[in-house]
């Protein structure tokens, strides 16, 4: 047995691990206790609707740590919130000031200032211009894609996925949004691709593989709209939509008792009850 383990069973050393582990509760304490920083109490502010303080503890804290990315970064956005582009563009000066010549980080912040007072052209441009000055990064056009496709400006935001994804993004949440782009572009061989590779990005969620049920359902492919759903349900079993979609596909695969115990599923998880009657009247011999 070691000399440390044989520590614990002399009088000495009980004594010395009584200490240690004294001190070890201490500092446990200490560290459960700590104070929260100023970027989480401007954060929880905000959630109050106290900007105006917000912006004290903001301000305050880059007094001290004027490198306070996090903490600049949020001021910007609370200016924004606020309408005042005016100090919020003096904050993202200062971020660019304090930043790398390719850090494109402060034209994000731009973006999102701009988008925060709905004007939208000079937000994309600005996210441009973040793609523009950090030509390895996929953040920038990233950031312009989402941000286009939640717009539903469909043909903005495909070029600027797909940069991103040539850039090296892959996470599920972009080829999610790429695939969604591309099913209103009717698209639906690019849509399915994106939807796969965002499904094997993310083996948790379940968007992807609602994608993927959406594509089968254009392309009138009950079979591959069951699997899909199948694996929407597999993730999330109270998805009443899911289980809707999955009597239709039964429905047309002819599999009529296994449709109804489908939508009686669906009705149990609160299903619209309209949608749910539309389908039993295309489920007659049940």
């Amino acid at each position: 047995m070691s000399r440390i383990s044989d520590m614990g069973h002399t009088p000495f050393g009980r004594s010395v691990l009584r200490r240690v582990y004294h001190t070890l509760f201490l500092v446990w304490m200490l560290a459960s206790c700590a104070r929260p920083s100023a970027v989480d109490r401007a954060r929880a502010l905000t959630r109050q609707h106290n900007d105006d303080e917000a912006v004290r503890v903001l301000v305050a804290r880059l007094h001290e740590q004027p490198d306070d990315r996090a903490a600049r970064r949020l001021l910007i956005r609370v200016y924004a919130s606020q309408g005042d582009l005016g100090r919020a563009r003096a904050e993202i000066d200062e971020l660019r000031h304090r930043s790398p010549v390719d850090d494109p980080v402060p034209f994000i912040e731009l973006g999102h200032a701009y988008e925060l007072a709905h004007r939208f052209e000079e937000a994309l441009a600005a996210y441009d211009e973040a793609a523009k000055i950090a030509p390895a990064s996929p953040d920038g056009p990233r950031e312009g894609g989402m941000r286009a496709a939640r717009w539903g400006e469909v043909e903005e935001a495909r070029p600027r996925l797909e940069e991103a994804i040539a850039r090296g993004a892959r996470d599920a949440e972009t080829w999610h949004a790429l695939g969604l782009v591309c099913v209103h572009l009717r698209d639906l061989r690019a849509a399915e691709s994106a939807y796969q590779k965002g499904h094997a990005a993310d083996r948790t969620g379940s968007a992807n593989a609602l994608g993927l049920a959406t594509v089968a359902v254009m392309r009138d492919d009950p079979a591959a709209a069951l699997a899909a759903y199948d694996t929407v349900i597999a993730r999330s079993p109270r998805y009443a939509p899911a289980h809707l979609g999955r009597a239709w596909a039964l429905i047309q695969l002819k599999r009529r008792a296994d449709a109804e115990r489908a939508l009686d599923r669906a009705a149990e998880l609160g299903a619209s009850g309209a949608q749910i009657e539309k389908l039993r009247s295309l489920n007659p011999a049940r």
